[in-house]
Order: C-alpha cells, then sequence, then structure tokens
C-alpha cells in the first residue's frame, strides 16, 4: 500500500478564511476559545486508530496553548507551521512573509521543544501570484511545503500547478507536496480534504485516494480541529455561501474521520515529504 499523509490544520472556528470579512481579528482574544479542547478529541482519534499525522499549527495557537503543542508532539506527532495568524500569501509582500514564517517557527519551536521543518500557508494561498514564495521557503532552511490547491476556487487555487509533489525552487531540495485532487472527464476536482469530504460522500475521497495510489502517489489529505465540532458558534452574519461549507455535516465528520484512518496507510508529512525526495533526487 502506498503511505499517504493525513494532516490538520490547527486553528480556531473563528480563524477561517470564510470568516475574515465578519470577525474582526482585534476581537479574537474575546471569542469562545475552542482549539484546544477540539485539537485533544482528534489527538484521540489519531491514537485510536494508531496513526500518527503532521498538525500545521499557527504561531496565535502556540503562543496561547503552549500545553497543547507539547502534547502534539509527546503522542509523535509532527509540529509544523501554520504561519502566525492565518494570513493569506498573497496578501503579503516578501518581506512581510519572511517573517512571519520565522515568527511562527521560532513560537512553535519554544512551545514544542522540536525543529520546525515544515509549512502549509494559510488557505492554500501560495499561487501564481506569490513567484516568491517557495524561494522565501528554501531561504529560510524548510525542508517541504504543502500549500499549492491546483484546483479553480473562489477564495485559492492555483490550476496551472503540478498535482503531484515537486521541486519549486532550482538547486534546492525544497519539496512542494500539492493538496489532492482527483482527475475526471478531463477535469480536476478538488479531494484533499476539509469542507470538500465533510460535503461529499465518503465513496468520493475514496475514489480520489486510490486513484491517486494506483499512480503511486502519496494522497494529501488535511482538515481542522473545528470540524469535529458542531457545538460551536453560529456565525449568522457570515454569507450564506460559507455558512454552508463552515457548518454543514460536522455531526458526521469524526466518524468518516474514523473510516479513513482505518482504510488507508497514514504517515507524518515530513516522512512522506522524505519518501517523496528519493524518487525526485
Amino acid at each position: 500500500m502506498v503511505r499517504n499523509a493525513l494532516s490538520v490544520d490547527v486553528e480556531d472556528w473563528f480563524q477561517v478564511g470564510a470568516f475574515e470579512t465578519v470577525i474582526d481579528r482585534r476581537d479574537w482574544e474575546g471569542l469562545d476559545r475552542r482549539v484546544e479542547t477540539n485539537t485533544d478529541a482528534v489527538l484521540a482519534l489519531f491514537d485510536e486508530a494508531g496513526v500518527k499525522g503532521t498538525f500545521f499549527t499557527l504561531a496565535w495557537v502556540a503562543e496561547r496553548h503552549p500545553a497543547l503543542i507539547r502534547r502534539i508532539v509527546d503522542a509523535g506527532h509532527e509540529l509544523a507551521s501554520h504561519g502566525c495568524a492565518h494570513d493569506r500569501v498573497f496578501l503579503m509582500t516578501p518581506d512581510q512573509f519572511a517573517r512571519d514564517i520565522d515568527r511562527a517557527r521560532k513560537a512553535l519551536e519554544d512551545a514544542g521543544g522540536v525543529a520546525i521543518t515544515g509549512y502549509r500557508a494559510p488557505s492554500f494561498s501560495i499561487d501564481k501570484r506569490t513567484p516568491w514564495a517557495h524561494e522565501e521557503l528554501a531561504r529560510a532552511g524548510y525542508a517541504y511545503s504543502s500549500s499549492v490547491a491546483p484546483i479553480v476556487h473562489d477564495h485559492y487555487g492555483w490550476p496551472g500547478a503540478p498535482r503531484f509533489a515537486f521541486q519549486p525552487v532550482a538547486g534546492s531540495p525544497l519539496i512542494e507536496l500539492p493538496v489532492t485532487t482527483a482527475r475526471l472527464a478531463g477535469r480536476t476536482l478538488a479531494a484533499g480534504g476539509g469542507g470538500f469530504f465533510r460535503l461529499l460522500p465518503y465513496s468520493f475521497s475514496r475514489w480520489a485516494i486510490r486513484q491517486a495510489n494506483a499512480a503511486t502517489q502519496p494522497a494529501i489529505i488535511y482538515f481542522h480541529p473545528w470540524e469535529i465540532d458542531p457545538g460551536q458558534p453560529r456565525m449568522t452574519k457570515a454569507p450564506m455561501r460559507s455558512r454552508l461549507r463552515h457548518y454543514s455535516n460536522l455531526s458526521g465528520m469524526a466518524a468518516k474521520l474514523k473510516r479513513l484512518m482505518g482504510e488507508f496507510e497514514w504517515g507524518r508529512v515530513d516522512a512522506i515529504a522524505a519518501d517523496v525526495r528519493k524518487t525526485l533526487a
């Protein structure tokens, strides 16, 4: 069996891109913080399934919940960077991005006591508008990124990017591991997890992962701790589309994840990146 990568983007319910126009960042501190409880529930799911994964974590979370970060590391999972405060890369300058990934790495390493070698851009926001982003990651010494969604989407996407792992910077060992997609009737479909996993039938995700594995490629799957929390606050002021994406099928997510964990072979993203690097050498 091909070993796939299962990852968690550790952010709270109010930090998602879908709510960025209706929740002011200055109000974050006063909102119902649920990320620690939800991430602990995710850790329990991993433990029950005997699976190790990668937790791409915001520095904002690490600075406020250092004990949670230590529990992630102590459980044998990879701790990786999701940036500081969920700022999209294509809204930053190169200098701002360089400062963001540096500060995030320091915060995570201070909290977790381990080296940070992996990065995922908030909202998969490395795309054709940011040709400099991979160069900054390589310059900072990151081993891999999983920041590209090679799809068409209203919030993000780089449809011209490769569907599978590639080396984005000439002369650098940096690996980019795009989130998983599937091909159907000449179209590239999003199939990497998150809302797509919650909203679509489980059979679609199974088919997409099997398609990648049939090409001897690992699937790169992600989800968020808030996606297993049906009791989270409701943002009634958010656009209808955003509310549908965010709140649909939360109550069924944990069961679907258990099924997914039991059906395929999983590992940490750093291990998958190391495997892929050997094939690209």
